[in-house]
């Protein structure tokens, strides 16, 4: 049944759920080497966990959690992430909040949320926070920043400490 309620697509899918259904399979064909996707329940697409595993750098041999809720406003508005795994990082919290550029929804430099975004950008932009887009001058986790640039060797040694107790695959 079509319905012309605002926010609603045809066969009663809402604009989330249409572009969802044709998002997913590209983003699942698309993903960096080191990332998974798992969906709970296979009949919520807005709902899943992206796994990173990376290969090097200073998160090397751990697994990361990442959940992701992509809201009935989405693609006006970006997918909520946190990262469900405890780790030590500059741009992620202890407690799983993310500094990301495109998942904020207003950004003053222009890199954030657009709806010409899509899912598979944000599984790569997750993957970057363990290598290119790793970043010691805006951090959000003020701490391990500072850690870092006082001593590199202490803040390895404090990542590494954090993969083995709580990422280990």
């Amino acid at each position: 049944m079509e319905t012309n309620l605002p926010g609603r697509c045809i066969k009663g899918l809402s604009i989330r759920d249409t572009l969802l259904v044709k998002e997913v399979p590209e983003m699942e064909t698309n993903l960096p080497a080191s990332c998974k996707l798992s969906f709970e329940d296979v009949n919520k697409l807005h709902n899943f966990q992206v796994h990173v595993s990376p290969e090097e750098g200073f998160w090397r041999g751990g697994k990361f959690h990442f959940d992701v809720h992509v809201p009935d406003e989405y693609n006006i508005v970006p997918p909520k992430v946190t990262c469900s795994t405890r780790i030590w990082h500059p741009n992620i919290t202890e407690d799983g909040k993310i500094c990301l550029s495109l998942l904020r929804e207003h950004s003053v430099d222009g890199t954030g949320w657009a709806p010409t975004r899509r899912l598979k950008d944000v599984i790569w932009g997750l993957n970057s926070l363990f290598t290119d887009l790793l970043n010691f001058d805006d951090p959000l986790n003020i701490e391990a920043a500072e850690h870092y640039l006082r001593d590199k060797k202490d803040f390895e040694a404090k990542v590494r400490y954090f993969v083995d107790r709580y990422a280990k695959r």
